[in-house]
């Protein structure tokens, strides 16, 4: 009396055919082709990133490199052209040159352009042969407009 619903074979409506088996591999192809991409654009951009103004950096010991900042800091560069002791210097702002005279209100307008809040950081790299007084003029102007200021020198070899 009772009724029957599939058929013999128990397909439903296939009729003897059989279900394709699961995949069960991953194709890693794809991902292998977007590290590849990624690697060479990373390769590419970094050496833009670095600043190109060749200095002669002076050597110190003691201290660590701090690398816990959260955003890049600015890099101003001091570099001597030449004659004794308060000659003329060149200032740059990353690759950038300026006049040292508008170095103060130039890194003020670029601080209050941020409003990031956190720390502010300006990392000073002067050349070896550049004066005392031209760098602590530079750093005053960075403290001044409100930064952190930290002068960038070479590690003592053997250290």
């Amino acid at each position: 009396m009772g009724m029957s619903m599939g058929s013999a074979s128990g397909g439903g409506g296939r009729r003897g055919r059989r279900k394709a088996p699961v995949m069960s591999e991953i194709n890693v192809t794809p991902m292998v082709d977007v590290m590849l991409v990624l690697l060479i654009i990373f390769m590419v951009a970094a050496p833009l990133l670095t600043v190109n103004i060749q200095v002669d950096l002076p050597q110190a010991q003691g201290g660590s490199a701090s690398t816990a900042d959260a955003k890049p800091p600015l890099e101003v560069t001091v570099k001597k052209t030449g004659g004794g002791c308060a000659s003329k210097v060149d200032v740059y702002i990353g690759d950038s040159p300026i006049a040292i005279g508008e170095l103060g209100p130039k890194i003020k307008a670029m601080k209050e352009a941020a409003a990031g809040g956190g720390d502010n950081v300006v990392k000073i790299r002067g050349d070896r042969d550049a004066c005392y007084s031209d760098m602590m003029k530079v750093l005053g102007m960075a403290r001044d407009a409100g930064y952190r200021a930290s002068i960038v020198v070479l590690p003592e070899q053997g250290s």
